[in-house]
């Protein structure tokens, strides 16, 4: 009887949980887990976690300490279940501030100190924005691993490679949302779907140009996706999709390896390069901002539910 399609994955590619749910991350055993404001709200709207948020909440100098103690006390737990990389991420409010990202970052950094979380295991996310990059490029420095969000274009790919990260999240649900609304009759299934097509240039460009920076897919929206890029480096996967590919049989085909990789000079992207290349593709223009933008309307109503729980 052949293998289940997720048992075959994690074969040829790390299999990361995209999620802050502690059960679905006990039930699928992956290497890896990620978070993002949205999963931390989700997380901390569990009716069991009431109590001990509203103690967080009051504990808290501010809303701002208060939203980072519970993301790192989650991350903290989540860290339990997974051999590797909990991925803990910056405020979006600060995706256009540099200096405030790398003192929010080293501040979180510090936090899974105290908890016992080495920084070996923990990936700090900011969006990769110009100035997200930047402070990546020098938290790599210090010894703080980053991981690199809201990506939706070569440009950023290239910029977070020169800039020595340790992990890209490239999300392919969204780019195809982008080009299914501009296209509505268009046939995107399979080598078709541009995110998959976008996450195959980007890792192509990494194997060939010998970067380290792992190429993480993230942002699926069917197990089609998933498939299409198995042999990636990793692949973050919802729990829907990660039970869907547990259930499901058939032989699982690679579709990424180094061996395919293009090769051939290129210089490191400057601000002003990086700039104009954004400029120009719309998709990630328009993706990176409404990405920033509902990040921070899932930490507002994190924000109102600690300021209430203040209250309390």
């Amino acid at each position: 009887m052949a293998k289940d399609l997720l048992t075959q994955l994690r074969d040829m590619t790390t299999v990361v949980a995209d999620t802050g749910d502690l059960e679905a991350i006990r039930r699928f055993q992956p290497t890896d887990a990620t978070t993002n404001p949205s999963l931390i709200l989700q997380a901390a709207q569990q009716p069991a976690r009431r109590e001990r948020l509203a103690e967080i909440a009051r504990r808290a100098g501010d809303l701002d300490d208060a939203l980072d103690a519970v993301a790192v006390e989650i991350g903290s737990e989540i860290s339990e279940l997974v051999p590797g990389y909990v991925s803990t991420e910056v405020s979006a409010r600060l995706s256009f501030d540099t200096d405030a990202t790398l003192a929010r970052a080293r501040s979180l950094i510090e936090r899974y100190g105290r908890h016992g979380v080495g920084p070996e295991r923990i990936l700090i996310k900011v969006a990769a924005t110009w100035e997200g990059i930047r402070a990546a490029q020098q938290l790599e420095r210090e010894g703080i691993r980053t991981n690199l969000t809201l990506l939706f274009s070569f440009a950023q790919a290239r910029a977070c490679a020169d800039a020595g990260v340790t992990l890209i999240s490239p999300f392919v649900g969204r780019i195809l949302d982008w080009h299914r609304a501009q296209a509505p009759e268009a046939d995107f299934s399979g080598e078709r779907d541009p995110g998959v097509q976008s996450v195959r240039r980007i890792y192509e460009h990494y194997k060939g140009h010998g970067y380290d920076t792992v190429v993480m897919g993230a942002s699926f929206r069917n197990a089609g996706e998933i498939l299409a890029l198995a042999g990636c480096d990793r692949l973050t996967i919802s729990p829907a999709l990660l039970g869907e590919l547990a259930e499901s049989r058939g032989a699982l085909e690679r579709r990424l390896s180094p061996e395919d990789a293009e090769t051939g000079a290129l210089e490191p992207l400057d601000e002003a390069e990086y700039r104009w290349h954004m400029n120009e593709d719309a998709m990630a223009t328009e993706k990176l901002a409404e990405g920033i933008r509902k990040f921070m309307e899932d930490q507002r109503r994190l924000e109102a539910l600690l300021g209430e729980l203040r209250q309390r």
